[in-house]
């Protein structure tokens, strides 16, 4: 009788045990890891640092928005450990970033399809043409009114909002749409941060403006969408559009810049492959396009890699 008590005791602690070794375990892993740069890519990114800090309370992940160029900025100085981006790295930022050693893994982690708004208020615009928005963009544009888009349309002040010059939404828009990167009138109201742009918008009729698509999506009872012709029947951008690459030319893949030296550190390399694994859901979850799972696979393969 006494063997047989022994042995439920043993059980009994050994079930006691299990859980406190799994949670002590979560709990093990501390440090930080530092992010910075795009808005666009913000949403998904603060989303993954609120999921993994569930899992990893004594980790601290901090992410800041100083858009895709001032967080390349620090990203090569080797203050931050991640860049969020909304466009690829430039030669210029690659070859600063050789000279200072920094070395990195790029990582593509979803699709977005940047919006182009009016107020809701808006009644006359249908759509625009890509020639008609760099009538309006391009550097030294005469577009002053609605009316000077079309004849037809009210002859009311146009006020635009946009990125700021450091973003990567403000670099791909004015490549696509006005054949240069960076080539864009001045006289616009611009802001690294998207919800300053959506609120700009959103509270004035005469407006137009353009940013990511998970800020649309959010705000879909303040901002009306513009549907885009490129060369057949406009199209909005949607989860659809933006997959099947029918939304063009303004779909465009999101990355993160992470760095080799510092995915090394097993808190960055946790929370890097928890980015990986969960991206598909919570990047649809913010109003973004998911990659396909092969692509998320092919991104922990070279994270392992580099993790050796």
């Amino acid at each position: 009788m006494k063997k047989k008590t022994t042995v439920i005791t043993l059980v009994a602690l050994l079930l006691m045990i299990l859980p406190l070794g799994k949670k002590s375990f979560a709990q093990t892993l501390k440090g930080r890891v530092r992010i910075d740069g795009s808005s666009t890519v913000f949403p998904i990114t603060e989303a993954v640092a609120e999921e993994f800090g569930k899992k990893h309370p004594r980790v601290r992940v901090t992410v800041g928005v100083s858009g895709t160029g001032g967080g390349f900025k620090k990203f090569i100085a080797g203050e931050t450990d991640i860049n969020d981006a909304s466009r690829p790295i430039k030669s210029i930022e690659v070859k600063k970033a050789e000279e200072n050693n920094i070395d990195y893994i790029e990582l593509p982690i979803a699709f977005d399809g940047i919006s182009v708004v009016v107020n809701p208020k808006n009644t006359w615009v249908d759509y625009l043409t890509v020639a008609e928005l760099k009538k309006v963009w391009e550097p030294g544009s005469p577009v002053k009114t609605w009316k000077d888009i079309r004849a037809e349309w009210p002859d009311q002040k146009i006020r635009l909002y946009g990125p700021g010059t450091d973003s990567g939404t403000f670099d791909y828009f004015t490549e696509v749409i006005n054949g240069k990167s960076h080539a864009s009138r001045s006289d616009f109201t611009k802001s690294e941060d998207d919800n300053v742009l959506v609120q700009g918008v959103s509270g004035d009729r005469a407006s137009l403006g353009y940013f990511g698509f998970a800020y649309y999506s959010e705000n879909k009872d303040k901002l009306k969408l513009v549907p885009i012709k490129h060369k057949k029947m406009p199209v909005s951008p949607s989860f659809k559009t933006i997959n099947d690459g029918s939304y063009t030319p303004l779909s465009r893949p999101i990355f993160i810049y992470v760095s080799k030296k510092s995915v090394k550190r097993p808190e960055v390399s946790r929370f890097v492959t928890f980015y990986l694994e969960n991206a598909g859901v919570l990047s649809k979850d913010v109003g973004y396009v998911p990659l396909q799972k092969s692509q998320y696979d092919e991104g922990l393969q070279k994270l392992k890699r580099t993790s050796k």
